[in-house]
């Protein structure tokens, strides 16, 4: 669009620090043995005891997802002779409770042979506050050319051109690992949920009066 007059061009940006809204944990279940069909065995019992362990926290499992099964050969170091095999299955949970959180997590680790992994902190796709943060950025934006058109003695009467400049939300994680041992005591686990940086940034083009200069 071409303007008619003297013109400002100016980035706006915002940045806010949210608390997180959903926490995701790897819950990974494994077996190893001289025989195969064992290794099978052990892998599909520790992958079910897992799975009624989340079944019976349903409330607090928002989702859960098996997105990872391994199975492998152990050989010699020369020659293709299987020594061993080696199995795992890993689950990764999200969780919207986080006061559930530490304990759902210290039971899965508990397990036989269990190994659990995160939390990683985010926000939902379409949480407000990306929304909140566009809408600070195009204020910025604004108070930018005025004061810009201020300083030339003039105003802004018009917007031209509004594009997103980036460079988007940085979700951010924190991670930690717990082995299972099972038997011990019942745990406590006091678990901090890590502030999620949002971000947001445009190019606007704005028509300004005539400057008043000297």
């Amino acid at each position: 669009m071409a303007a008619d007059g003297p013109v400002v061009q100016v980035r706006g940006e915002a940045y806010r620090e949210v608390p997180p809204e959903l926490a995701r944990f790897a819950v990974t279940a494994t077996a190893r043995d001289r025989d195969r069909e064992a290794t099978l065995t052990r892998l599909a019992e520790r992958a079910a005891a897992v799975r009624v362990l989340l079944d019976s926290s349903e409330p607090v499992v928002a989702r859960r997802e098996t997105g990872d099964l391994r199975v492998r050969p152990e050989t010699r170091r020369s020659g293709e002779r299987v020594v061993a095999w080696h199995g795992s299955v890993t689950t990764t949970v999200t969780v919207t409770d986080f006061t559930a959180l530490g304990e759902l997590m210290l039971r899965l680790a508990d397990q036989d042979q269990v190994e659990v992994a995160g939390p990683w902190w985010e926000l939902r796709p379409d949480s407000p506050a990306h929304r909140e943060a566009r809408h600070a950025a195009i204020t910025d934006a604004l108070l930018r050319a005025r004061e810009y058109a201020e300083a030339l003695g003039a105003r802004v009467t018009a917007l031209i051109e509004l594009a997103d400049a980036g460079p988007g939300d940085r979700p951010m994680f924190a991670r930690a690992a717990y082995d299972g041992g099972g038997g011990g005591p019942e745990l406590e686990l006091e678990l901090d949920p890590q502030p999620q940086t949002v971000q947001a940034a445009v190019q606007a083009r704005f028509t300004i009066s005539d400057p008043v200069l000297g």
